[in-house]
C-alpha cells in the first residue's frame, strides 16, 4: 500500500502542479499591471528623457540618405563577424569566408564612396565624419583579415578585431543619435 503523498510525487501531478503555479502568478502579474500598481521601467525611463529637438528639413534629408548606407554597413559588418565566428567553430569553410570578407570590403569601399558624395548639414558635420571614420575602420579590418589567406595565419582576424569593434563603437554612438531605438541603452 502506497501512502497518500507517493502519489503526489509521480510525474503528472507534479507537473499539473507546476502549471498551475505557473498560471496563477501569470494572473497576479497580470492582475497587478492591470491595476496600475508599481511602474513600468519603460514608463520611467520616458519620463526621464530629455526631449530632442525637432530635426530640420536638411538633417532629416540627411539622415534619410544615409539610412540605406547605413543598412548596407550593418549587414556587411554583420556577415563578416559571424563568418569569422563559424569559421573559428569549423562551420564555414576558409573559402566560404574570403568570400565574406572580400564582399563586405567592397561594400565598404561602396559606402565610403557613397559618404562622400553626401552633403551634410553643418549641424551634422561631426557625426558624418565619425560614421565616415567607422567605415574606414571596418576597412582596415577587412584588409586585415584578407592577409590570412595570402600568409596562411588566422592571427590577422585578432590583429583586425579591434579596429572593427571601434568602428562598431563609433557608428553605436553616431547610430544613437540617427536611429535612437536601433540601439537602446545596456
Amino acid at each position: 500500500m502506497t501512502a497518500p503523498w507517493n502519489r503526489l510525487l509521480r510525474p503528472k501531478p507534479l507537473i499539473l502542479g507546476a502549471v498551475l503555479a505557473s498560471l496563477a502568478c501569470l494572473v497576479a502579474l497580470a492582475l497587478n499591471r492591470e491595476a496600475g500598481i508599481g511602474s513600468s521601467p519603460t514608463t520611467a525611463q520616458r519620463t526621464a528623457e530629455p526631449r530632442r529637438p525637432a530635426l530640420t528639413a536638411a538633417e532629416e534629408q540627411y539622415i534619410r540618405e544615409l539610412g540605406p548606407i547605413h543598412g548596407d554597413v550593418e549587414r556587411s559588418t554583420m556577415r563578416m563577424s559571424l563568418g569569422q565566428i563559424f569559421y573559428r567553430t569549423q562551420d564555414l569553410s576558409r573559402a566560404e569566408l574570403g568570400t565574406r570578407v572580400k564582399e563586405a570590403l567592397a561594400s565598404y569601399q561602396a559606402a565610403e564612396t557613397r559618404l562622400h558624395a553626401l552633403e551634410p548639414p553643418t549641424s551634422l558635420r561631426s557625426e558624418h565624419l565619425e560614421y565616415l571614420s567607422a567605415v574606414r575602420l571596418f576597412k582596415e579590418s577587412a584588409a586585415e583579415v584578407l592577409k590570412m589567406f595570402t600568409d596562411g595565419r588566422d592571427d590577422h582576424m585578432l590583429v583586425a578585431y579591434p579596429k572593427s569593434q571601434e568602428g562598431s563603437n563609433k557608428i553605436r554612438e553616431v547610430g544613437g543619435k540617427f536611429w535612437p531605438h536601433e540601439f537602446p541603452p545596456h
